[in-house]
């Protein structure tokens, strides 16, 4: 909404953010868990959101779009002041795109299509319906590039995960954390890889990633982002955040705040 405008009661679900509308959302907004028939993407334009399933949880910072198919529970939440743009996508068109929920990269054409579905009216007879065909077009050229933290079902397992949830940067070993949880390093290991997909290593680094994002979004400097969320310097951080979003810290913010201009043509509309 322009900066001008008094804020407006704020929905409790994205069912009322329809494929021609979209929002600025506060920092921590939360949409609570809720389906859809039709699919769903959605893009903070500015700021970032965290897309959570049964299977996990999504991050998505501005570089990138979220996917829902339909059917699926999931909440949302934002983080800093995000722009947020939401797109439907008719169930008949789903079929062509992932089957799953993801992240996908975000090219400055679908940036643009997206912005123009949900920033303007309908000028000509059909050309929101074309545009929807090259937002679907973009989707599927475009690297599925997931920050997904995967969330375990064994109790031991999510002992272990609800600890670093609570302190992402805590510095303890694996075998340190099992002794919390009553379980072996050696089974914890094997759990990560089985269960979850992945390292501890990579899982940690995954969870710290999305608190950086966070960190980053509303603000705070490399460093104190580094500090905060587990890295023993900048440079590691710097190092292992590029190499999981495809950016620096220091070009993200500057993206954000490239993105971060309000637009006189988006409006509130409930």
């Amino acid at each position: 909404m322009p900066e001008s405008r008094q804020p407006s009661p704020l929905p409790t679900t994205l069912r009322v953010l329809t494929p021609r509308r979209g929002a600025w959302l506060p920092d921590g907004y939360h949409l609570d868990t809720h389906r859809h028939t039709q699919g769903q993407l959605v893009y903070a334009a500015a700021g970032a959101l965290a897309t959570t399933t049964q299977h996990g949880t999504w991050i998505a910072p501005a570089n990138r779009v979220t996917w829902t198919p339909p059917g699926f529970d999931h909440s949302h939440r934002f983080y800093g002041r995000a722009d947020v743009r939401v797109v439907a996508i008719p169930a008949r068109k789903c079929g062509e795109l992932a089957a799953h929920p993801g992240v996908f990269a975000v090219s400055h054409l679908l940036r643009e299509a997206i912005l123009a579905l949900t920033g303007r009216p309908e000028t000509r007879p059909g050309a929101h319906e074309r545009l929807h065909e090259v937002v679907i077009d973009e989707l599927t050229e475009s690297p599925e590039q997931s920050l997904h933290l995967p969330e375990p079902r064994d109790d031991r397992l999510r002992a272990v995960t609800d600890l670093l949830h609570a302190e992402p940067g805590r510095a303890a070993t694996l075998a340190e954390l099992g002794r919390a949880a009553g379980a072996s390093e050696r089974t914890l290991s094997r759990l990560f890889h089985t269960e979850l997909g992945m390292s501890f290593h990579r899982w940690r680094t995954i969870l710290r990633i999305h608190h950086a994002l966070q960190h980053l979004t509303n603000g705070d400097s490399v460093t104190a982002t580094a500090g905060a969320c587990g890295w023993s310097n900048p440079s590691t951080f710097i190092e292992a955040f590029t190499n999981v979003v495809g950016q620096t810290p220091g070009r993200y913010q500057a993206d954000l705040r490239d993105n971060s201009m309000p637009r006189s043509q988006l409006r509130w509309r409930p």
